[in-house]
């Protein structure tokens, strides 16, 4: 069987320094306390499963700004509200050989989800369908403590 980091190769930068990278992850839920979830295209990393979104934040950037830049590319929705929740780790794994610190945050937005090429999809995941949603990267874990 073949390693995670040969099916995803690691970048140089990543592989050198072999440290945790810092992710931000939006939990934005609706007036019916579902959460939005995006379907990771199929040739991506954890292809066709599932996900909050959210990514890395880059260096010089502040964890509220790479959260609305990420929110606004990966769904062309607007943060108008964050509140922070918790933070988990995410060590590397099949989904993928990463290390990444996830910082989890409430969202509210407005706008309508347009999704960017990561994605294939979207849905409004509720607590009873958790376990119905292949989730990638541990944002299962996330999920249940944010609605334990």
């Amino acid at each position: 069987m073949a390693s995670a980091e040969s099916v995803f190769p690691i970048r140089d930068s990543e592989a050198a320094s072999r440290r945790p990278s810092l992710a931000v992850r939006a939990i934005i839920p609706d007036a019916a306390e579902r959460v939005l979830v995006l379907r990771r295209r199929p040739d991506s990393m954890a292809g066709g499963r599932w996900c909050l979104p959210g990514g890395k934040v880059e260096f010089g950037e502040t964890t509220r700004g790479a959260l609305e830049k990420e929110l606004r590319e990966e769904t062309g929705l607007t943060c108008d509200a964050i509140t922070f929740l918790f933070y988990q780790d995410s060590l590397p794994g099949p989904d993928a050989p990463l290390h990444f610190v996830n910082l989890y945050f409430e969202c509210r937005a407005s706008g309508e989800v347009a999704l960017n090429p990561e994605s294939s999809e979207f849905a409004w995941m509720g607590r009873e369908e958790l376990d119905s949603f292949a989730l990638a990267f541990g944002h299962d874990e996330g999920m249940r403590e944010y609605w334990r």
